[in-house]
């Protein structure tokens, strides 16, 4: 059932359609007797009815401006199963541009089919491409484990790197093919880049609520502009929809270590020109099955598992490739780069033979770019520097068809003699480890850093050391709750970014959650600027509300919006100097004292923190110790990266012998 009365939701849920912590819901279930009794779940995890929880907000003022949308998710989540729901988010989406659309999908229950008209009337009023691409996002989201979708920028970089491999033959248009296009991630990012040029678009999925979804993400992006697309319900490998058609580019992302994906079938399939692919290699008919597509001079990039490269199986097909010029370059990512997270997957990009006189190899060698060096290390799932990691790839694949243009550090030329021995590995990091190897200059440059480094570290010791305390004078403190109700400062607490679409670079405003914190400190997301969201400017302080990631610094640069766990405090210059609050805020004794500590994941209460009390005046040299203190904990920290670099280095230059002098 998805009747409204039915339809379940977790604490969570209320706390996210709401626009709060989930410990704020917890708080409103203990301090109100009329909050909504429970009607399932367990007491660790209770469920509440949506329609009651609707009107216990609505009366007790606690929700915020937001769409009604939030309340339309529950109820397709209460449908139950991920086909269902699927398909009617992609029915309803169709029902968006065309009213009296009647439903197609036999599959869909009576309930679906009457939350599909809701769905559609709500989108027609709230807009329809953001009500859909927030029901996709919550989709996705709910079957993370069961779906593998493609990153956004790693789909940018995709398509771009495609563009710019590509022989163009003259044509305006371009035909984008995706085989295996799950919910149209690549097709998507295609549609983006390609804005300038006709385009026609053609992608084939096997399962139907991906290819249903697909079908509805393109009809948002195609309206109103000159693409064709075309989405079919089919398996690429056995039952091929496209067959004979020929494509300028074309994008996959395909499923991984499959065993029956046909192989006794398509034994003699005339797709397989570089050869039979084993078994245990589906991987490598998908990259025939792309090359078949391509009309002369046409690219085609595809994301792989790096055992790919190196696979005994696969050692004949990856020699033809070669041998042909077929497989051109091979870019290993950064872990984190896509599904699965913990594997640096390599993108292989593919070029069809062009026609005429150029037919032949451009080029006697394959392009290996290591671009692993690109992570940001220091979460469970860490992610790429897209930003950098594109500018890099980019860069070096530019040189493709210029052999005598020079490579940026972590790329390398070789040649097909070196490549095709009795393994063919093609995994760039083989052949680019050893270029990377620092020259004396550079150890020299390293040994002179690492001097500076300590020579400041001993200015900053000698300053700290002579620090002197009175144990005896009395202080008094004040907690950042009580500042609040004095007007000392403001408080504002990050949220769950409501708006999952990627905005335009030039007018967005980076995202800072504490998975970022974990890594290098950098936002990894965007917000479009007229989102609702909390945003700190220059000056403001920003406190990290969790355990495992406590820590609160003065805000510098330019505006940046908050994520849930992070919290804006913005002081009354007049009462309160930022950097005396913030290096009172950050004192480890002061979280440990706010925090529960039941795990590293426990809460920080912010408003607990205590703040010592004095005046103005002399807050101000609290705050010049607070940032020398500050300024020897980033001196330690670039001394210990320095020398663990040069340990590292020093090292590999002594294994490799050589050594002419010793101290």
């Amino acid at each position: 059932m998805s009747t409204p009365n039915a339809v379940p939701v977790s604490l969570a849920e209320i706390a996210r359609i709401a626009g709060v912590g989930r410990a704020a819901a917890s708080n409103w279930r203990r301090r109100h007797d009329s909050f909504p009794s429970r009607i399932g779940g367990t007491d660790v995890s209770p469920q509440f009815s949506l329609v009651e929880v609707e009107q216990w907000l609505r009366d007790n003022g606690k929700l915020k401006d937001i769409g009604s949308r939030e309340f339309l998710w529950p109820r397709f989540e209460a449908l139950g199963s991920r086909e269902e729901s699927g398909l009617a988010i992609a029915e309803a989406a169709r029902r968006m541009h065309a009213p009296r659309t009647r439903i197609s999908h036999s599959e869909l229950s009576p309930e679906a089919r009457e939350l599909v008209g809701e769905a559609a009337k709500l989108g027609r009023g709230e807009g329809p491409r953001e009500t859909f691409e927030f029901l996709l996002q919550r989709w996705l989201e709910t079957h993370v484990r069961q779906l593998s979708t493609t990153p956004p920028q790693l789909a940018s970089l995709m398509t771009r790197i495609a563009l710019s491999v590509r022989i163009s033959s003259g044509d305006e248009g371009l035909t984008v093919l995706d085989p295996a296009c799950g919910t149209g991630h690549l097709l998507a990012a295609a549609a983006q880049e390609y804005a300038d040029l006709g385009l026609a678009m053609l992608g084939c999925e096997r399962d139907p609520a991906l290819a249903a979804l697909a079908g509805a993400r393109l009809g948002f992006l195609t309206e109103n502009r000159e693409i064709g697309s075309e989405i079919a319900t089919a398996d690429a490998l056995r039952t091929d929809p496209f067959a004979g058609m020929q494509a300028d580019i074309a994008l996959c992302n395909p499923p991984f270590n499959e065993r029956d994906w046909g192989y006794e079938e398509l034994a003699t399939d005339q797709r397989w020109t570089h050869g039979l692919p084993p078994r245990t290699e589906p991987e490598l008919a998908w990259v025939q099955h792309l090359l078949s597509h391509l009309r002369p001079g046409g690219a085609a990039v595809i994301v792989l598992p790096p055992a790919v490269a190196s696979r005994k199986a696969g050692r004949r097909i990856r020699g033809s490739l070669l041998r042909t010029g077929a497989l051109r370059a091979v870019v290993a990512l950064p872990p984190g780069s896509a599904q699965p997270h913990s594997v640096s997957l390599q993108l292989w990009v593919l070029r069809a033979a062009p026609e005429g006189p150029a037919s032949a190899p451009l080029s006697q060698d394959a392009l290996l770019v290591d671009a692993t060096g690109f992570a940001r290390p220091g979460a469970r799932e860490p992610g790429p520097d897209w930003d950098a990691l594109s500018s890099f790839v980019l860069s070096a694949l530019e040189t493709l068809d210029r052999p005598d243009d020079a490579l940026p550090e972590g790329a390398v030329r070789v040649p097909l003699l070196d490549l095709l021995d009795d393994e063919v590995d093609v995994t760039p990091g083989r052949y680019t480890s050893s270029s990377a190897e620092p020259s004396g200059v550079e150890l020299a440059e390293s040994w002179g850093e690492l001097g500076n480094s300590l020579a400041d570290l001993a200015g900053h010791v000698q300053y700290l050391s002579g620090l002197g305390f009175d144990a005896e004078a009395p202080q008094t403190t004040a907690t950042v709750g009580e500042l609040v109700k004095a007007g000392a400062l403001t408080l504002r607490a990050g949220q769950q970014p409501s708006d999952t679409a990627a905005p335009p670079r030039e007018s967005a405003v980076p995202l800072l959650t504490v998975p970022d914190l974990l890594m290098d400190g950098t936002p990894s997301g965007l917000l479009s600027a007229d989102s609702a969201h909390v945003t700190v400017t220059e000056g403001d302080v920003v406190v990290a509300g969790v355990v495992r990631a406590f820590k609160a610094w003065v805000h510098e640069g330019p505006p940046m919006a908050l994520g849930p766990q992070l919290y804006a405090l913005r002081v009354d210059p007049e009462k309160l100097d930022a950097h005396f609050l913030a290096g009172c805020l950050r004192a480890p004794a002061n979280g440990r004292q706010a925090g529960t500590h039941a795990s590293s994941s426990s809460r920080v209460d912010i408003r607990r923190l205590q703040v010592l009390q004095l005046p103005l005046e002399q807050q101000t040299t609290y705050a010049d110790t607070f940032r020398r203190l500050r300024g020897f904990e980033a001196l330690l920290a670039k001394a210990d990266g320095l020398g663990r670099g040069l340990v590292r280095d020093v090292s590999d230059r002594l294994a490799a012998g050589g050594l002419t002098t010793s101290n």
